[in-house]
């Protein structure tokens, strides 16, 4: 009777190419999450600049026209006042929006978070042993 060959090695390397594979499965897929989620912090980095230089340049245009409108206005009669009070508006309309823009931004969404959450389930996983 012939002997089978010893499968042990067999068994070895095929649980290693076994590991080898869901290893790499587990990275690939975490790599195609990681750069949706980039498109995905891109696309929103690149709409809330346009919304921001609409904005800045709708609000300089108006604060230039109606500041151009009062100080003609009052040329002659108050020019100093008028001066002095636009000024006063709009350092206090600045330090407003300052800190309205320091809100928006510290109410957005962390970045890349499905990425961290599936990183974090896979190490405790790995602690469990499963």
């Amino acid at each position: 009777m012939i002997k089978p060959a010893p499968t042990a090695p067999v068994g070895y390397l095929a649980a290693l190419r076994s590991l080898g594979d869901g290893l790499l499965a587990m990275v690939q897929e975490r790599v195609e999450l990681f750069s949706v989620e980039l498109q995905e912090e891109k696309l929103r980095l690149c709409q809330t600049l346009m919304w921001f230089f609409a904005a800045f340049f709708a609000g300089a245009m108006a604060v230039v026209f109606a500041s151009l409108t009062l100080v003609y206005a009052f040329w002659d009669s108050a020019r100093l006042a008028v001066l002095g009070g636009l000024t006063a508006f709009y350092i206090a309309a600045l330090v407003v929006l300052m800190f309205a823009i320091r809100r928006y931004l510290a109410r957005q969404p962390a970045s890349f978070i499905g990425t961290k959450l599936e990183l974090k389930e896979d190490r405790a996983c790995i602690r469990n042993g499963n």
